[in-house]
């Protein structure tokens, strides 16, 4: 009889944790990727956002307060990628937007594929799909642990945003395609026709109501975190004289791209927010007990910081009208799935750095890379230290290739070119590291900018030098901001999760974008992505 009660004892203790554990499970995880936000954003702006927005999850979530990014470069498409995989451009191959194919002697996009058709749009806009990420996401990890039953669906403007996040084995992922369509679509690699409820969205005339005027949302005056409003950093839209407040999208839409207009706008952010709406309404997310991943990328504020600069109004505006939208989105989700029965974290894919002319008028080192001044010095270089231009398949993304077949063909030694050309890469202004494929390969970086460019290094997809600008100088026009580098203005980003299974917090300990996934992971008790090199944020995690 006592045998029996230790049994019937130990039995319903094991039923108790095992609910335990199944009720910590959110019905739905939802990862917001914010483009372009830099960390001082939420403490630049603070005083400005609403209580139930950007501070709702701050106050009511846990808030790593010095995450990075861990590898260069700080783009779009790897730090989507990075994001969802748990690693690095070293493991999941996307090692920029575009890079170039050494083997293929062209230009490649990360979500370009076109063995695949556009769903949505007559344009060539939809040939896209994850082909060359080649790791799996949490979110796939999510998919094969529910037995494919969990659903995943993408949602971003940008094709790179939905697509990447969202993994191999989504069951959709949605971008949006302006021009004259102002549609949301996809690719025959998720679907060969778009769902009804997404038709009625792009039926729905949403998208076409966000060509308004564009004010600030509250007067102008009150705008005390961010530089004046007419000034000679910013670039502006076609069709008008200076880049001031307010703007007549209706009108500025003709010379801007038609309904592409939209994204360079915070208006991209409502409209994205809207449709994610729909789709967690749509696909019936968060319905029951399998958790459902949606991975949301609000990518106008890119558009915007790129356009205006890190300093303007128009990117405060943009972010203080992104915090109403996330509000509104998460009274949402109470409403659709339930407080408290959801998860989500907030980080970026990347910063962004202060206008180099705007730091250069306050006295701060900062400056342009004379790209083409430098491509016709270093091509001079080549020939007269070896004989031929043609050693130099191409320059991009901050690296050398070189021509392997011409080296051969010549029987030039490749550890002499790389020495070389390193050496006389120092030797030019504003470059201030150089890094060679032997060093990439055979060395071990702890730490510094090493490590970050070891960490963005794929042996097979990049380069063969690799070099390192100076703080604050950049390859890009002389108006608007850009990102890219390891240094902290594109490295440090947000990252707060909030809801199910998170406890109020926060922390100043190291943080890395690529221990995002693995968080994930823990949280709801599945298998890492196959190639995750981040760790659990267990700070967080442990009760």
């Amino acid at each position: 009889m006592i045998r029996f009660l230790f049994l019937f004892a130990f039995l319903i203790n094991i039923s108790f944790s095992t609910a335990q554990v199944s009720q910590e499970k959110p019905k739905l995880v939802v990862g917001i990727v914010v483009d372009q936000m830099r960390y001082d954003y939420l403490t630049r702006f603070w005083d400005q956002f609403g209580e139930d927005g950007f501070k709702r999850l701050v106050n009511d979530g846990y808030n790593f307060k010095n995450t990075h990014f861990d590898y260069v470069p700080t783009y779009t498409g790897p730090g989507h990628a990075s994001v969802y995989t748990g690693t690095s451009p070293a493991y999941h191959g996307i090692i920029s937007n575009s890079w170039y194919d050494k083997f293929g002697d062209g230009f490649v996009y990360c979500a370009g594929d076109d063995s695949v058709q556009s769903v949505g749009t007559q344009t060539r806009a939809g040939e896209m799909s994850p082909h060359r990420m080649l790791s799996t996401t949490f979110a796939d990890e999510n998919r094969l642990y529910t037995q494919m039953k969990g659903k995943t669906i993408g949602v971003a403007l940008k094709d790179r945003g939905a697509i990447l996040p969202a993994g191999h084995s989504a069951n959709a992922a949605y971008w949006f395609n302006g021009g004259q369509e102002a549609n949301w679509i996809t690719s025959t690699y998720y679907m060969d026709e778009l769902p009804a409820w997404v038709k009625e969205f792009n039926d729905s005339d949403k998208a076409e109501s966000y060509l308004k005027t564009w004010n600030t949302l509250k007067p102008i005056e009150s705008y005390i975190a961010s530089g004046t409003d007419r000034n000679d950093f910013e670039r502006g839209f076609t069709g008008k004289d200076d880049a001031s407040f307010p703007y007549d999208l209706k009108k500025l839409a003709a010379e801007n791209g038609g309904y592409e207009l939209i994204k360079a706008t915070p208006y991209g952010n409502d409209l994205t927010a809207e449709f994610a709406k729909a789709a967690i309404k749509g696909e019936q997310l968060g319905k029951d007990e399998i958790t459902d991943v949606l991975t949301l990328s609000f990518s106008s504020t890119d558009y915007v910081g790129h356009n205006f600069g890190v300093n303007s109004k128009e990117v405060q505006d943009t972010y203080l009208r992104l915090d109403l939208a996330l509000a509104d989105f998460l009274k949402y989700l109470d409403a659709e799935v339930g407080e408290g029965e959801y998860t989500v974290f907030l980080t970026a894919d990347h910063g962004g750095v202060d206008v180099p002319a705007y730091l250069n008028s306050k006295k701060i080192p900062a400056g342009y890379f004379d790209e083409a001044g430098f491509q016709k010095n270093i091509s001079e270089f080549v020939a007269k230290e070896f004989g031929s231009e043609d050693l130099i398949s191409n320059i991009s993304n901050s690296q050398v290739f070189l021509n392997y077949e011409m080296i051969a063909e010549k029987d030039l030694e490749m550890d002499d070119i790389q020495e070389r050309l390193s050496h006389w890469l120092l030797k030019q202004e504003n470059i201030s590291r150089v890094f060679t494929r032997d060093n990439l390969q055979g060395g071990s970086f702890e730490k510094g900018i090493g490590s970050l460019i070891e960490n963005g290094y794929h042996q097979k997809r990049s380069g063969d030098v690799v070099f390192v600008m100076d703080p604050g100088y950049i390859i890009y026009p002389e108006t608007g901001s850009t990102h890219g580098s390891g240094f902290a203005y594109d490295t440090h980003s947000p990252l707060i999760f909030f809801g199910k299974g998170i406890k109020k917090g926060s922390t100043f300990e190291p943080a890395y974008i690529t221990d995002i996934a693995p968080t994930m992971s823990a949280l709801l008790g599945i298998a890492f992505p196959n190639a995750a090199t981040g760790k659990p944020l267990y700070q967080m995690l442990d009760k």
